[in-house]
């Protein structure tokens, strides 16, 4: 009889494959594909990272890189399969006021920045590379905080961390200048929506990025797909397969856009066909071609207390597939 595996996803593009039944499962699986969101309630739920680290609700989940650290590191039984199915460059996601005269992220110093939480991965990403890619010690900057940590830990001594209340706008507040920038994936609707006008931090933030690739060789990971160890321990061909039935899904999904209308915007291939030109194919999974990726991570997640050692990536991975 065949084991059927519950797999907890996000709604992309790449995991289309999966929630309509594209994408074949390896003999003696099947899968029921969930659509379970983190910030937003999707078809089957919301909260996904909450409930694969407090309850273990799915078998496979599309979880928080950097929850994901801080899992490992307190002994959560949850282990990662090397696919990493969101991506995100800090840079994008670091905004001002339409009419700031900051550029950089020199300027930012002693200024106040909102967040998510403290250890969502962008925010993880982005306090990260002020420090070691642009010289800014996010120590001296103020953080103002629009929701719970998931894990709890405590923050650096000196470190100045307040919590908004809740249903606050980060982008009023910086429209009223109370915030000097936002660093999120997801900015407030008032920003989305242009009710605030904002920009980047960066005026070019399209070669920003380029450089940052060009010299660390990777897109910086945002997720990981988790499971329990005892999973893999009941079914050690699951976490191969697994990798596996990600790359059907990917192989499927990059064919989409050969229609150059199958998505909403007019130069959909034109900018498809960019992208390939500049970064190649970014969606490397595998221990190998991730493994200073991950490094770096480790490294940023330590320096900002969530973690309380500097310890190995390979203790992060499903050990059979350490050679992937």
């Amino acid at each position: 009889m065949a084991h059927n595996i519950t797999i907890a996803l996000d709604r992309y593009d790449r995991h289309f494959p999966f929630f309509d039944g594209t994408v074949k499962a390896p003999e003696g699986f099947t899968y029921q594909a969930l659509q379970i969101g983190q910030s937003d309630t999707l078809r089957d739920g919301k909260s996904r990272h909450e409930q694969m680290i407090h309850h273990q609700s799915f078998d496979v989940a599309e979880f928080s890189m950097s929850t994901f650290l801080m899992a490992i590191d307190r002994g959560v039984p949850l282990i990662g399969v090397p696919i990493f199915p969101r991506r995100l460059f800090s840079q994008s996601c670091m905004f001002v006021r339409a009419d700031s005269k900051m550029d950089h992220p020199s300027d930012l110093i002693g200024r106040r920045i909102g967040l998510s939480s403290f250890q969502t991965t962008l925010s993880l990403l982005a306090k990260g590379d002020l420090k070691f890619e642009y010289g800014l010690p996010w120590e001296e900057i103020r953080w103002l905080l629009t929701s719970a940590e998931k894990v709890k830990f405590d923050p650096k001594p000196g470190v100045i961390i307040d919590q908004a209340p809740k249903g606050t706008d980060l982008g009023l507040l910086l429209e009223k200048g109370e915030i000097d920038a936002i660093f999120m994936p997801h900015p407030p609707h008032s920003v989305m929506k242009g009710q605030v006008k904002t920009r980047r931090l960066f005026r070019d933030t399209q070669a920003e990025e380029k450089r940052y690739f060009d010299k660390l060789g990777y897109w910086p990971i945002m997720h990981i797909i988790a499971m329990a160890p005892s999973l893999v321990d009941q079914h050690p061909a699951l976490p191969l397969a697994l990798m596996d039935m990600f790359a059907q899904a990917h192989a499927i999904c990059d064919d989409y856009y050969a229609d150059p209308n199958w998505a909403r915007l007019p130069q959909i291939r034109h900018l498809y066909e960019a992208s390939r030109d500049t970064f190649g194919d970014p969606w490397k999974n595998g221990f190998a071609a991730n493994r200073a990726n991950l490094e770096r991570f480790i490294h940023y997640s330590f320096d900002q207390g969530l973690i309380s050692q500097r310890y190995e990536a390979s203790k992060l991975i499903v050990p059979s597939l350490l050679a992937t």
